[in-house]
């Protein structure tokens, strides 16, 4: 009985450890002049998601590539990272998603185009506040994106207790107001301040003869995209 125990945990060893070495091998995908490399921490990781995001990385990250930062990387790391709690993160290059979300919620594919701007704008540390660089991420998810409906994702309506800073999605509303309302380009131009660290609130004045301030008002007046 001792010898067989002893198998059987040998055995279930040797699959974990195949589970595990197959789980954490890195895949590397190419198009064009982009690489992505994809590591998944999570051996149950439903492929056909997995097939998801790297066509919509390759579908939107050209095009913000494009539109934005022309400089940005061209190798970008995805890790399905299973002692990650949140929803995704970004720190260079490198995007962590959660698994946990992702099965929870198989229809939000758009986590990928709002991550992927956040490697395109690579603004690093006290670049400007932490709202902007949120709801460009957002403003270009609502542009870019490839399946927001499939995700019941969409800018909220305005409520007069939004406030400019509240980011996400309530700030990207704002940017897609200013855009539609004479202030075409605006978000290029923020976004290229942010990441050549030469913001300040002067911008907003200077690029629509209006403060931020008197901004937020005119758009509570008047809210309609």
């Amino acid at each position: 009985m001792r010898k067989t125990c002893s198998s059987l945990f040998i055995a279930g060893l040797s699959l974990f450890c195949c589970l595990q070495s197959k789980a954490q091998k890195i895949e590397t995908f190419k198009e064009n002049d982009l690489t992505l490399n994809f590591t998944s921490l999570e051996p149950a990781f439903d492929p056909v998601l997995k097939k998801r995001m790297i066509e919509t990385f390759f579908k939107v990250y050209p095009l913000l590539k494009k539109e934005y930062n022309d400089t940005a990387a061209t190798e970008v790391d995805f890790v399905i990272d299973t002692a990650y709690e949140g929803v995704a993160a970004t720190s260079g290059r490198k995007i962590m998603y959660s698994p946990v979300y992702f099965k929870e919620n198989p229809g939000d594919i758009d986590v990928v185009t709002h991550e992927a701007m956040h490697v395109i704008q690579n603004y690093g540390r006290r670049s400007g506040p932490g709202w902007l660089t949120e709801g460009i991420a957002d403003y270009v998810r609502y542009k870019f994106g490839v399946d927001n409906p499939g995700a019941d994702w969409a800018l909220p309506e305005y409520k007069n207790t939004h406030k400019y800073t509240d980011s996400y999605r309530i700030t990207a509303r704002f940017f897609a107001w200013l855009e539609n309302h004479g202030n075409k380009g605006l978000v290029k131009k923020l976004d290229a301040n942010l990441r050549g660290r030469t913001y300040t609130n002067a911008i907003w004045k200077v690029e629509t003869g209006k403060t931020l301030d008197e901004l937020w008002m005119a758009y509570s007046k008047n809210p309609a995209l």
